[in-house]
Parts: structure tokens; sequence; C-alpha cells
């Protein structure tokens, strides 16, 4: 098992993947709310879209732009999956506030998420469960990045109900 440590601040457009003390990836963000994001991790480059909106995110090779994946995520559904290389993955939600999450493959934990801080500064653990798998890159990234659109969505309902409220 490997374990990183994330980070990303609430107004930042920059987060970081650490492991130990080494950066091994980061996403970066045009803008701070902007749909498209620039991954990296263990030097291999990606480009991270997103609709308007935030249903629907795509992550591209970042040298060939070549369409790795789609996933289609819903604040109300815990589940959602994504094909890459042929194979189904399934990302799970696990609870309502959205700081535990995880990516399975036929039905065994490859990936999970747990986020520590909740809107002030995000930051939290990953732990990989296997190194045999091509996509467990692309995973990693994608999993930060849906957890990025939770955020923005719920910062967006959030805004809607003072605005309605008040």
């Amino acid at each position: 098992m490997e374990r990183y440590v994330w980070s990303k601040g609430i107004l930042k457009n920059q987060l970081e993947i650490l492991h130990g003390s080494e950066q091994i990836g980061s996403i970066v963000w045009e803008s701070l709310i902007g749909s498209k994001a620039h991954g990296l991790i263990k030097g291999r480059r990606f480009i991270l879209n997103r609709e308007f909106f935030l249903s629907k995110l795509e992550i591209y090779d970042g040298k060939s732009n070549e369409l790795l994946g789609t996933i289609m995520v819903n604040l109300f559904n815990p589940r959602s999956e994504i094909i890459i290389n042929g194979k189904r993955f399934e990302l799970e939600v696990k609870n309502f506030w959205q700081s535990r999450w995880s990516w399975k493959f036929n039905g065994d934990e490859l990936i999970t998420y747990q986020s520590n801080e909740f809107l002030s500064k995000d930051k939290g653990t990953i732990e990989v469960f296997t190194a045999c798998t091509d996509e467990i890159e692309i995973l990693l990234l994608l999993g930060l990045f849906v957890r990025n659109q939770f955020i923005l969505f719920m910062l967006m309902i959030l805004i809607l109900f003072i605005i309605v409220v008040f």
C-alpha cells in the first residue's frame, strides 16, 4: 500500500500531492473556478476538463490529447463509473459530507481518499492498495478533480441559498 497526502487551499487554484516530503503530483486549474486543469503525476501530464454544470468530467493524455475517460458525477448519487482501457471503474462517495470516497475495480478498493478539513482548506490522505494497474495515475488525479467539483457545487448551492433567503 502506498500512502499520499494532498492539499488545496479553498482560494487557491493548485492542488499538491505528496509522498512523504516529495511532491509527486499536482493539479493546476486555469482559474479559481475554471473548468479546465492540468494534472501532473510521476512525470505524466494530463488535461482535465468539466462541463459548465459540473456533471461531465473528462481526462485527456497531456501529450497526445487523446481522451482517456469520461465520468458523469451527480451530487445526489454516491456512485459513478468510468471506463478506461476497456476496464470499468466505480467511484463511490462514502458519506454525506463527501469527505471519504474511493475507486473500485470488480468490487475491490484500489484507491481511497479521506478529506480532513471541509471548506476552509482542503487537505487529506490517499491510500493506493495496488500498483499493478496502468490506470492508477489517471484514477488518482481524477478522484481529486471530482472532489474539487463537489466542493464547487456545494459552494454554489450555499451561495444560492443565501441569495434566496436574504
